[in-house]
């Protein structure tokens, strides 16, 4: 079956309503896997130093669950299943690194007007695509 990798914006519910509606348009028309992954950012040392290691990773985990409520939500309407996962890292590299381990093909990310960042940056599916590089094997959906 081929895989979806989702990635949620929990800071633009527009961005997560189109990823996740691109999702549910492509799961009607080829029945695929879809994965859910929000990235939680690493914390620093200085804050990381005040929680055991165990109460960091459940308060990211807490977080992360949280910030795919909405994304899960909208899912769960159209009854379509799949899996929701919490990572931490730096997001775009830790988005190709997920596509990869859970042997997704397609990476889907919602549509939106890019900030500032973005235009000096590139956007994150930019920069996935980037690190995935230019074999066919990864499809990169959206901005």
């Amino acid at each position: 079956m081929r895989q979806l990798l989702v990635a949620v914006d929990p800071h633009s519910p527009m961005r997560t309503r189109s990823a996740v509606a691109e999702a549910v348009r492509i799961y009607r028309e080829e029945f695929v896997g879809i994965r859910l992954v929000r990235v939680q950012p690493q914390l620093s040392g200085h804050v990381a130093m005040f929680f055991g290691t165990r109460e960091l990773q459940q308060l990211q985990q807490d977080a992360g669950d949280e910030e795919l409520a909405y994304a899960r939500s909208l899912l769960d309407a159209e009854h379509i299943p799949y899996i929701a996962t919490v990572l931490v890292g730096r997001t775009a590299e830790t988005i190709a690194q997920a596509a990869r381990e859970f042997g997704c093909d397609r990476i889907l990310f919602g549509t939106e007007e890019p900030g500032l960042a973005g235009k000096m940056f590139g956007s994150l599916a930019q920069q996935v695509r980037h690190l995935l590089g230019s074999g066919k094997q990864y499809q990169v959906i959206g901005s």
